[in-house]
Formats: C-alpha cells, sequence, structure tokens
C-alpha cells in the first residue's frame, strides 16, 4: 500500500481495503451474471427482465467503480482480474447453464441477498474495527442499491394478487362456510 495519512493506521486501511476487494469481487460476478442474464432470458416476459437487468448492470457498473476508486483512495490497488475476483468472491458461477426466467430471477435475488449480508457485516467491520466511519457510510450506499435491485426482483417473482384494500388474499384466514 502506498504511504497515506488520512487518519488511519495501514494495517486498518489495508483492512478496509481487503474488505472492499471482496464487495469489487461480488459486484463484478454479479455483474457478469446480470449481464448473461439480459442475453439469456426467453419467454412471456423477456422484454420487461431485458430493461430490468439493462438498469441494474449499468447500476453495478457504477458501483464497480466506485469502490475501486475507494481502495485507490485508501493507498490499496483493487482486484482487476476475473480469477482475482473468482478467488474472493462469496457468490458462485452458474457457469454453463441457461435456467428459466423466473430462476434467472431467483439466483439474483439469493445474489443480491447474499451481498447485502456481506455489506452488513462490513459495514460494522469498518466503523467497529477499523474505525473508517467514511467507509462504513460508502458501503452503506452500496448496501441500500442492492436493497432495491433485490426488491425488485422479488417483487417480480411473488407473484401474489392484492386486494384493492392492500390485503394479500392469500394470507388472510378464510371463514368456515356456515359460520
Amino acid at each position: 500500500m502506498r504511504q497515506v495519512n488520512i487518519g488511519l493506521t495501514q494495517e486498518q486501511r489495508q483492512g478496509v481495503s481487503r474488505l472492499l476487494n471482496q464487495d469489487l469481487a461480488d459486484a463484478y460476478l454479479l455483474l457478469v451474471k446480470t449481464k448473461k442474464y439480459h442475453w439469456d432470458v426467453v419467454g412471456p416476459q423477456f422484454r420487461t427482465l431485458h430493461q430490468l437487468w439493462e438498469e441494474h448492470y449499468t447500476a453495478l457498473t457504477e458501483t464497480i467503480d466506485a469502490i475501486a476508486e475507494r481502495v485507490r483512495a485508501l493507498g490499496g490497488y483493487p482486484i482487476g482480474t476475473m480469477e482475482g475476483f473468482l478467488k474472493v468472491a462469496t457468490l458462485k458461477e452458474h457457469a454453463g447453464n441457461v435456467p428459466t426466467a423466473s430462476q434467472m430471477v431467483a439466483n439474483l435475488v439469493e445474489d443480491h441477498e447474499q451481498v447485502i449480508r456481506n455489506l452488513r457485516q462490513h459495514v460494522d467491520q469498518c466503523a467497529d474495527e477499523f474505525h473508517d466511519e467514511g467507509t462504513a457510510d460508502f458501503l452503506t450506499g452500496i448496501m441500500e442499491g442492492h436493497e432495491e435491485m433485490a426488491w425488485m426482483l422479488r417483487s417480480f417473482i411473488e407473484g401474489e394478487a392484492l386486494q384493492a384494500d392492500g390485503s394479500n388474499p392469500s394470507t388472510e384466514k378464510k371463514t368456515p362456510v356456515g359460520v
């Protein structure tokens, strides 16, 4: 790491950079998976998912760049190879598999939720262990972006009809006939 004097020790900056590189690797793998599903999706929801995933991979591209720049701001170097990403990512590839549109959505929900759980842990580590509130705040913003993407994907597969009053008929208790 380069010599940087921002109120964090080299060990703190290295620890934060390690966390950020894991987040970078997960984001990159999620980008690749989202882009691949964007290309491969078929069926009645093609247009909707194709457009949604384009929005998501565009947002992920911006996130990836921001994470890499944060690593550099701390004096570190971001991972920049697929080999490096695959070594530290917590997400897994589904190489050679072209799932149904619904399974694609479910896979992406699972991946975004894994990233969110990782980010929650990294926010805490940055603040508590490394005393880097700036990166904790930075990661909180990224986490909120993943929460929104996961919500959009979950909403797509939930498919439950709602009554006009907002209630869900499938979760309400049914009154037996004749009572």
